[in-house]
């Protein structure tokens, strides 16, 4: 049995189908080429149309059955993982009503900050273990109120994956943790939270068919299966926010487990079996994908906006210092850091550059170069600058998590992104003082196996990742020295 996982990102669109009995990875693709274009109309805006996600999931699928590798007639069930906390709306036709506020666009901060004074701070984190904040709720909080004739137009309101998977199946559907992480769900009533729906004056109606994360959403139609060649019928039976489906891969599924990724944003996500919530609401806590009511899997995330996104500014800024029309490789990156010693020779790159930053009380700072000297300081100097730079935002969001009573004694991590430079998983792992396990895995074979799980065919996650090994475990060997560096980086933040 094949089972297909597609990871709908920020920058692209990767699919990849899994042998269900070895666990093998047939074949991946992505698309598009290049990095997808976010669409910035005002200062602090950030939107993507979900037509354009659905055409590059088409064209990943068409590219990786046309591989060879396997036979898309014996892909027997389709997992979703997708970019969190976006806005997706649609009419009585199921047709886009506007592009997608997605997860870094701050204008809804002010609906968010209204609703967690109006409802109660402490009746919000109890309650949702969230301020409103910038998250789903808010965003549609804002088009009520700018775009209130294309506001009673919408049918449902979805999440990026729900998304996908109408368009697959024409079933809308959400599940619990799609709705935690909207702020759309009271954990102490376990139902769609009363305060927020009344405050906001959003109909309960908007919300799609709840159902449990791995389970059925329906099957794809015939017209969506003879255009990618697949069965007809195929069900999706998984979707989940890439950061718990992240975590899902690296088999992070019980309290004190956690996971680690550094894509476009930067992300610690911890298990706790407590409803937990920072009194801040700087990190964030969400259902897991195997939250249940009877047994609680909360998903603790720490988040920076601005990771592999000022990683890929200060790559194409810098242009590899060849002076030619294209961007350094990561690769040409990474070798030219490392040549520079730890400390960049005491340049420092705040990365807060893409959007209201939670751990910062949802503020937007802008990222910052700090201690330039134009008689010390080329290229090289700026590319391990804004690699430790990132290395120490997840240092300084760690420490809230510790001051919540996460503390990790290793951090899991797939072998992806900017955990491919030695350079920055050295500062990570230096500046955290948390030894890092490597895996061999990526969002859409999460997505994959998730919907394995979701189709019944393995029995839970620890059936589904037994034979999970990591390939590399990197421990601090620096750390004192690192404590410096980072304790300089700081003194340079409000």
């Amino acid at each position: 049995m094949l089972l297909l996982g597609i990871d709908l990102g920020t920058s692209s669109i990767k699919v990849s189908v899994t042998d269900a009995d070895t666990h093998r990875v047939l074949a991946s693709a992505q698309y598009p080429d290049e990095e997808a274009v976010i669409v910035v109309r005002e200062p602090g805006w950030a939107e993507q149309s979900p037509e354009g996600w659905w055409q590059y999931v088409q064209e990943a699928i068409r590219r990786v059955n046309g591989s060879g590798a396997y036979d898309p007639q014996d892909i027997a069930a389709i997992g979703i993982a997708y970019q969190m906390h976006g806005l997706v709306l649609v009419d009585k036709d199921q047709r886009v009503l506007r592009d997608s506020i997605i997860w870094c666009d701050s204008r809804a901060v002010p609906y968010g900050d209204r609703a967690f004074a109006g409802i109660g701070e402490k009746r919000c984190l109890e309650r949702l273990l969230n301020s409103p904040g910038n998250f789903t709720a808010a965003k549609l909080a804002w088009v009520k109120e700018n775009e209130p004739s294309l506001y009673e137009r919408i049918d449902r309101v979805l999440l990026p994956g729900d998304f996908i998977a109408l368009r697959l199946t024409g079933e809308a559907t959400t599940s619990i943790p799609a709705l935690s992480e909207g702020i759309f769900w009271d954990f102490a009533s376990n139902e769609l939270s009363e305060d927020v729906f009344t405050f906001f004056g959003f109909d309960r109606a908007l919300i799609p068919v709840v159902r449990p994360l791995f389970s059925a959403h329906g099957g794809v139609r015939a017209e969506v299966a003879a255009a990618l060649g697949l069965k007809k019928g195929i069900p999706v039976t998984y979707k989940a926010g890439d950061q718990p489906n992240n975590a899902l891969s690296l088999n992070v599924l019980e309290p004190g487990e956690v996971a680690a990724t550094a894509g476009t944003s930067g992300v610690i996500y911890g298990v706790s079996d407590a409803l937990t919530y920072d009194p801040g609401s700087r990190v964030n806590s969400f259902a897991h994908v195997n939250y249940l009511t009877s047994l609680r899997r909360v998903g603790v995330l720490l988040c920076i906006n601005g990771t592999g996104i000022m990683n890929r500014w200060v790559r194409d800024l810098i242009r590899g210092g060849s002076g030619d029309s294209r961007g350094a490789t990561y690769e040409e990156l990474n070798a030219a850091a490392s040549r520079v010693l730890p400390g960049s020779a005491g340049l420092s790159v705040l990365p807060f550059g893409n959007g209201a930053e939670r751990i910062f009380y949802n503020k937007i700072l802008g990222a910052q170069v700090r201690g330039l000297d134009l008689n010390v300081h080329g290229a090289a100097h700026l590319y391990r600058a804004g690699q430790e730079g990132i290395a120490f935002a997840f240092r300084y969001g760690l420490d809230i998590m510790r001051e919540n009573g996460m503390n990790p004694g290793v951090i899991r991590a797939g072998r992806a992104n900017m955990f491919k430079s030695p350079v920055f998983v050295d500062a990570f792992v230096n500046s955290t003082n948390v030894p890092v396990e490597l895996y061999e895995s990526d969002g859409s074979v999460g997505a994959a196996i998730g919907a394995g799980i979701g189709a019944g065919v393995y029995r839970d996650g620890r059936e589904a990742f037994a034979g999970l090994r990591p390939v590399e475990l990197i421990e601090p060997a620096n750390a004192g020295v690192y404590d410096g560096f980072y304790n300089e980086w700081k003194r340079y933040l409000p």
